[in-house]
């Protein structure tokens, strides 16, 4: 409503004052909303504020501390580490639902002390209450309680004094009284039903094979940080890891694969009172995950974003987009330059000087990057110049694909052929460009016919209407292995080579038991595999379409992108990932020298192949510029 002097006024909603200098549409829209207002007895649970329960607390504390098994198997092994254990053994049963036992040899309880221990809030770990100087994995008091509240606990500790042991249980928040018992020094936990309190959480779990591979991933990374403890993990009765005490070098070799340790490139660096140390992987090795990255800091393992984005930075110029590093890096620093109160989980940190560690991560991997590169290893897996290069040729979508051979590879230009030049540039000990003879472009191929290649990666087409086509070879070939072992597989299963001689290869027990579980869907896409003893994988054939790449990194690939699967339902949920897994391994690699006839032969498949204009993971395989667009670049337009 409306004061003297045009001064605009509203009533105060509480009090019924008027307001100076409020707009009228404002007056009137509370006014319309006062007049509406619904009875004070509508909203009857606005005025019955209340407690929660102590035990209703503790419920929707341990849904936040505690949101799989791997989060309480995480808690339980830093529990162990933070009391000065030197063996840790862990083991699970149905992925970590039905049972997670714990067992170390640390400083151990008394009967009092294991009473307050279940109590929420209570730790001997926190000595600084200004959290600024935290020296433990465990600060916050929440992990026991957490757990007894979802599930049914069981704790034995003795101190390495103590004449004997005390246990105690806690059954969905129900804590027991403390009594004796038998046990040696150190302390064992025993968590089973996991979420049998919160059926809203349980019924949220994955599958047991995938919740025990979230656990074991947790240990690994608790393993890497701390080497000089022994680590055992078994998982349904079967061993994934036994390593002793072992300095780091020793330890992230174990848990990396002897593949990634052949080519560690050691990294000690320091800025001001900031000290990065641990190692990085030469460039040959990378992974189709980040899963292969050991991030500790303080000796504290996290998966903190400035420290993956400075990873990924410091390999952006070396690596394929896509790819991810293997590394395993320790930061160390002053307690008051973190803080590592930022979520229950403690994986995440908030750094005072983020850009300094990012810029010490950058120049440490990069040093260590550039020293390495003059040994010259070569990517294993990368396909050599062999007698013979098969391509997948293909037809129109409406007729299918199949596979056929192009003609052979030869280094040399074919007899009577007659090249109007070949410019000789040093780069990297090899030409980087290759013209080859003039061809007239058919006005039916829109890619046109291939004038010449450019640093052994790119192939340069001229289009019949005058355009200038640049190919990505490898980007390219990709997509058209993809295409026919997609088609293979939607007829009936894909073809498959045997090998003359099968290969072994090693990796994780855990990866090699991923793979085993889906022998069936790998066979029908074209891979025979078989168990060769803990932690070896018998290779028996491959894809025919993928030619004969190198089964080791093709089945490391694999198995991390099975470890994303969550159902049981064989591959069709990611089956076009998994394809794409396998084509990008047995394509042309960037680097390999075409001869005319493959540089034709793969214009012209693209042209026929669906989804060939981006590769597998959604590049580009060709850039095409028209007159007027080159024009404008040259600023004729």
């Amino acid at each position: 409503m409306r004061g003297g002097r045009g001064r605009h006024r509203v009533f105060n909603t509480a009090a019924g004052v008027a307001h100076p200098r409020v707009a009228p549409a404002t007056a009137r829209r509370t006014e319309r909303l006062l007049s509406h207002q619904p009875p004070a007895d509508t909203y009857p649970l606005m005025t019955r504020i209340r407690l929660l329960p102590e035990a209703t607390v503790n419920r929707i504390a341990a849904g936040e501390v505690i949101e799989r098994p791997a989060a309480a198997v995480k808690e339980l092994v830093e529990n162990a580490l933070d009391a000065g254990a030197t063996r840790i053994a862990v083991a699970l049963d149905n992925g970590g639902i039905d049972r997670i036992e714990v067992t170390d040899d640390g400083a151990g309880m008394t009967a009092e002390e294991l009473a307050l221990a279940v109590l929420r809030h209570a730790t001997s770990k926190l000595t600084d209450e200004t959290l600024v100087h935290i020296a433990t994995l465990g600060f916050r008091g929440e992990a026991l309680p957490s757990i007894g509240a979802a599930a049914r606990l069981a704790i034995t500790s003795r101190p390495h004094d103590g004449d004997h042991a005390s246990t105690i249980t806690v059954e969905g928040g129900h804590v027991s009284e403390v009594i004796p018992a038998a046990g040696p020094p150190g302390t064992r936990v025993v968590v089973r039903d996991l979420f049998f309190a919160t059926p809203a959480r349980r019924k949220f779990l994955k599958i047991p094979r995938t919740e025990a591979d979230h656990a074991e991933a947790a240990v690994r990374r608790l393993a890497l940080a701390a080497p000089q403890v022994a680590f055992r993990l078994e998982v349904e009765g079967r061993v994934a890891f036994d390593l002793p005490a072992q300095d780091r070098a020793a330890r992230v070799a174990a848990l990396l694969g002897a593949e990634a340790a052949a080519l560690l490139l050691p990294i000690d660096a320091t800025r001001g009172t900031y000290r990065l140390t641990g190692f990085a992987c030469s460039p040959a090795i990378n992974r189709a995950t980040g899963a292969a990255q050991g991030l500790t800091v303080n000796g504290r393992p996290v998966a903190d974003p400035v420290l993956k984005g400075a990873v990924r930075v410091a390999y952006r110029e070396v690596i394929a987009a896509g790819r991810h590093p293997v590394v395993a890096l320790y930061l160390d620093l002053p307690p008051e330059e973190l803080d590592v109160n930022v979520h229950p989980a403690k994986n995440e940190l908030r750094f005072r000087d983020a850009a300094a560690v990012r810029s010490l991560v950058i120049g440490s991997i990069g040093r260590a990057l550039a020293g390495g590169a003059g040994t010259d290893v070569p990517a294993p897996g990368l396909m050599q110049h062999r007698p013979s290069l098969h391509l997948a040729w293909s037809r129109p979508p409406q007729a299918g694909i199949r596979s056929l051979p192009l003609p052979g590879f030869v280094p040399a230009p074919p007899p009577g052929m007659q090249y109007l030049a070949e410019q000789q540039l040093p780069l990297a000990g090899g030409p980087t460009a290759r013209m080859l003879p003039v061809t007239a472009p058919h006005p039916d191929h829109p890619l046109g016919a291939p004038v010449a290649q450019v640093l052994d990666t790119y192939v340069i087409a001229v289009a019949s209407d005058g355009s200038l086509v640049l190919v990505d070879q490898h980007a390219a070939h990709e997509r058209l292995t993809h295409e026919a072992i997609r088609n293979q597989m939607l007829d009936g299963g894909v073809r498959s080579q045997p090998l003359l001689l099968p290969a072994v290869v090693d990796m994780p027990a855990g990866d090699a038991a991923r793979l085993l579980a889906r022998t069936a869907d790998l066979h029908r896409l074209g891979l025979e595999i078989e168990s060769f003893g803990a932690g070896a994988i018998l290779v028996r054939a491959l894809p025919a379409a993928l030619g004969a790449p190198e089964p080791g990194p093709l089945l490391r690939d694999l198995a991390d992108e099975l470890a994303e699967l969550d159902e049981t339902t064989a591959l069709e949920a990611r089956l076009d990932a998994v394809i794409a897994r396998l084509a990008c391994h047995g394509s042309i690699r960037a680097g390999r020298r075409l001869t005319q006839a493959e540089m034709d032969a793969l214009l012209r498949q693209m042209e026929a192949t669906p989804r060939a204009a981006t590769c597998s993971h959604g590049r580009p395989t060709f850039l095409k510029l028209s007159k007027a667009e080159i024009e404008k670049l040259f600023g004729r337009r």
